[in-house]
Formats: C-alpha cells, sequence, structure tokens
C-alpha cells in the first residue's frame, strides 16, 4: 500500500484539532455563577448593598442615643447632607487603660466605614468587639432620628440631635471642651427659646474624677436650666469641669442663637 504524504498527515491532524476544540466549546455554558467567586471576585461594596436611603434632602448634625458596653458609653454623632451621611464622629467611647488604645485604633475605623457605608451595616472591627456594637447600635439611632425628621418635612437643618421635638425646639450639641482632666460636651433642649433640659455627654473620668464628675454634673445641669444661659457659679471642688462645662454650654447655646 502506498504511504500517505506526510504533508497530507498534518493537515489532517490539524483538521481533527481544530474539531475538537469546537466542541469543547460548544459544550461550555454561557455562564458561570460561581465563576466570580472561584476567581476570588470580592463581593459588592457595603455601600452598594445598604444605600441609606429615604433620608430626605436635608442637612444637619444629628446625635444618636448613648450606647452602653462593658467597657463604657459610645455615642456616635453624624453630619447628614443631601440625605448622604458626610461625617461620623464618635463624642463618645470607652476610655481608661487599654481602652484608650483600642478607641483610638477602632474609631477612625468605623467612622469612615459609616461614611462609606451610609448606613449601619457595617463590620466590626478586629479587636474591638464591644466598641463596634455599640458605635453601630448609636449609629443606628441618629439615623433613625435624622429619617424621622426628613419625614416629619423638618430636615435635620439646625445642628441638632433631629429628634422632631416640635416647632421652636432645638436640641443642639456643644463643642466638646478640653479640661485638665479630659473633655466635658453638654446637650442642651432649648424650647421657646428657654433651656428645658442639659445633659452631659462628655466628662473627666477615672479615679477621683469619677467621684468629682457623679457630683458636679447633676448641679450644673441644674444650674443651667435654672439659669437660661451660660452664666452660672463652677461647683465647688470641680474647678475645670465647671470651667469646660461652661465653655462647651456657650457653644451649644451659640448655635440656638444666644
Amino acid at each position: 500500500m502506498r504511504k500517505s504524504h506526510p504533508v497530507r498527515r498534518a493537515v489532517l491532524a490539524g483538521a481533527a484539532t481544530v474539531s475538537g476544540i469546537v466542541l469543547l466549546l460548544s459544550l461550555k455554558p454561557a455562564s458561570d455563577p460561581g465563576s466570580a467567586s472561584a476567581a476570588g471576585g470580592a463581593a459588592p461594596p457595603v455601600a452598594a448593598q445598604s444605600p441609606q436611603g429615604g433620608r430626605g434632602a436635608g442637612a444637619g448634625t444629628v446625635t444618636g442615643d448613648a450606647a452602653g458596653t462593658q467597657y463604657g458609653p459610645v455615642q456616635v454623632r453624624l453630619t447628614v447632607s443631601g440625605g448622604k451621611i458626610t461625617k461620623a464622629e464618635a463624642v463618645q467611647a470607652p476610655e481608661g487603660g487599654q481602652s484608650d488604645r483600642v478607641t483610638a485604633d477602632a474609631v477612625p475605623k468605623l467612622n469612615r466605614a459609616a461614611v462609606a457605608a451610609g448606613s449601619a451595616d457595617i463590620d466590626a472591627v478586629s479587636g474591638a468587639t464591644y466598641t463596634s456594637a455599640g458605635y453601630v447600635k448609636s449609629l443606628q439611632s441618629a439615623l433613625d432620628k435624622a429619617a424621622a425628621a426628613a419625614g416629619s418635612g423638618s430636615g435635620a437643618a439646625e445642628e441638632g440631635s433631629g429628634t422632631g421635638a416640635g416647632q421652636g425646639t432645638q436640641v443642639l450639641t456643644g463643642d466638646a471642651a478640653q479640661t485638665q482632666y479630659g473633655p466635658v460636651q453638654v446637650r442642651v433642649t432649648v424650647s421657646g427659646g428657654r433651656i428645658t433640659d442639659v445633659e452631659t455627654l462628655q466628662a473627666p473620668r477615672g479615679g477621683r474624677s469619677d467621684q468629682v464628675t457623679a457630683d458636679a454634673v447633676p448641679r450644673l445641669d441644674r444650674a443651667a436650666v435654672a439659669a437660661g444661659t451660660a452664666d452660672i457659679d463652677a461647683v465647688s471642688g470641680a474647678t475645670y469641669t465647671s470651667a469646660g462645662y461652661k465653655q462647651s454650654l456657650q457653644s451649644a447655646l451659640d448655635r440656638a442663637g444666644g
């Protein structure tokens, strides 16, 4: 029998290879649901999964409720503009000992996560489980207040807590005043041009400061309501705390128009 020509054999082999490839391609499904995860593809960012919706077009600052944790309270204040979180900050966080390091590491990460997500659906920071849980709880309460204010049509135009207390009522948070023993920060409710309630969000803590704060702050709160201004007397034995209290109270009243 006459042998096949080498060129002819090469052509036939190439044709068979091409036919096999075409057959394999025709058997592959149009899409592979697991391909993204198999290739190590990341899930969509949290902000895309949980956008902050229904917040209205108001702009302002809203303070969430303080959330108690095993190591101390956590309280979050948000700046909302155009229905979106533009800034998040913790006005209270655990302090003292190891908590100082944990707070310094975790809070900035939580703040950034809240702004990026636009919701309270954020991950806990490793090594700060309790602080993260308290942060999320306070953050959610702030968002709820902002949503309620937007729904009532009042928005959050004031630098207030967004509690929707009604026309002529403002809940305003003063600047944190630094003292030799720690920051002091006051939140005041003003209705009809008068102070109706004062709450201290931050005050010196740790060691003897706990006793001084427990004694002085309630007196300062009552004095502020009674006076209706920041012109109140310092509490004996709490000179620094009293000075910081008055400074923060005045900044809150300045936002309320004096």
